[in-house]
């Protein structure tokens, strides 16, 4: 079998099974990168929960401290007043019974949706078509809410989710390989910090066992926790 330019790059370079200091292991992530786009920077964190209890699922919602731009478009499910403080605070789309059967058709022009909790019940019909997409609202991610202001400008602001795999692992996207490397240790930072506040009370021993991070196109590099918390 050939080997590319660039895999043989990475042979040279990067041994398997290796741990990294983070400095050492972007700067390896970096040197590996396309030239052709702006590859994201994408951690898996290892963590030591049983998957397979449902108490000890990780989740959340967090606004990094440094977030790449994009165009996000909004839906809410809302209905009298609320709608008109969705459509006043910048929702790209906001509808009742008309955005439910627009939905039911296929016709899904949004990024991330909201709902009050006055419409979930009707908002519970699409929750087949919304579920496996992962933009279904959610009160535990806070996309079902009385708040529609805050919720929106949570999600203008970046804010982006994150749960535990089948596997017990938890993957991010934690920015562009065009930031600086101290937006994104801050970025890293900042996910850990976060996700340590999430350690199921029945999870016993190390929480964060294993760090691995990688750009879109390239190798995965272990990290070596203790250079990153």
């Amino acid at each position: 079998m050939r080997i590319s330019k660039k895999q043989k790059l990475i042979n040279a370079n990067i041994k398997p099974g290796n741990s990294h200091k983070f400095d050492d292991a972007l700067d390896l992530v970096k040197k590996h990168t396309s030239k052709k786009f702006d590859e994201s920077l994408d951690v898996s964190v290892i963590l030591g929960i049983d998957a397979k209890k449902s108490d000890q699922q990780v989740r959340g919602v967090l606004s990094l401290p440094k977030m790449p731009e994009k165009k996000i478009k909004i839906a809410v499910f809302a209905e009298g007043d609320d709608a008109d403080v969705a459509k006043k605070n910048g929702a790209d789309i906001v509808g009742s019974d008309d955005l439910i059967e627009s939905v039911k058709k296929g016709d899904i022009k949004f990024d991330k949706c909201i709902s009050t909790p006055q419409m979930m019940v009707k908002v519970s019909s699409i929750g087949q078509i919304l579920g496996p997409k992962g933009i279904m609202p959610n009160p535990k991610l806070g996309t079902v809410t009385k708040d529609l202001t805050q919720a929106i400008k949570n999600i203008k602001a970046g804010q982006v989710e994150y749960k535990t795999d089948k596997a017990g692992i938890v993957h991010l996207s934690v920015g562009k390989v065009s930031f600086t490397d101290e937006e994104l240790k801050k970025n890293i930072t900042f996910f850990f910090s976060e996700l340590q506040k999430k350690k199921p009370a029945s999870s016993k021993g190390i929480f964060i066992k294993k760090i691995y991070i990688n750009s879109t196109m390239g190798p995965g590099l272990q990290v070596d926790p203790t250079s990153v918390m």
